[in-house]
């Protein structure tokens, strides 16, 4: 998929290190994609990419460094995590809410969608949708 939406309904369930659920793509491989990601614990949406297996924050349009935006992310509670991607533009909504977009060209070609999770999370997944354009 190159250019459309992925969106996935999920709940952090637990975990100390972490509690976190997240849609990519445009995934070359295990350690290539683009990744958007919830966290309960850290309480913020992060956009990132992950470059040979490094996964670094991308900047907010319109807004230089920092890391994502801080967001209630609540534990035991079903969110929905949605992202438009149309060439190097990513827009970025959860629960329904608009949120930021980002710009960037590091993966340009089509790539493989899915879930994401880390480290110590227990989250569940439901209803994951995408679709090109």
């Amino acid at each position: 998929l190159k250019d459309g939406f992925v969106e996935v309904k999920f709940k952090p369930v637990s975990g100390k290190e972490d509690q976190a659920g997240g849609v990519i793509w445009r995934a070359k491989d295990s350690n290539n994609y683009y990744i958007a990601r919830a966290n309960a614990l850290e309480g913020n949406v992060v956009l990132y990419k992950t470059v040979s297996g490094k996964r670094s924050p991308l900047d907010i349009v319109g807004r230089k460094g920092g890391y994502g935006v801080k967001e209630p992310v609540t534990s035991g509670q079903w969110h929905t995590l949605r992202v438009e991607f149309a060439g190097n533009h990513f827009k970025l909504s959860f629960d329904g809410k608009h949120l930021f977009d980002v710009e960037d060209t590091t993966f340009t070609e089509a790539g493989k969608v899915g879930v994401w999770t880390k480290a110590d999370s227990v989250t569940l997944f439901d209803d994951f949708t995408y679709a090109g354009k």
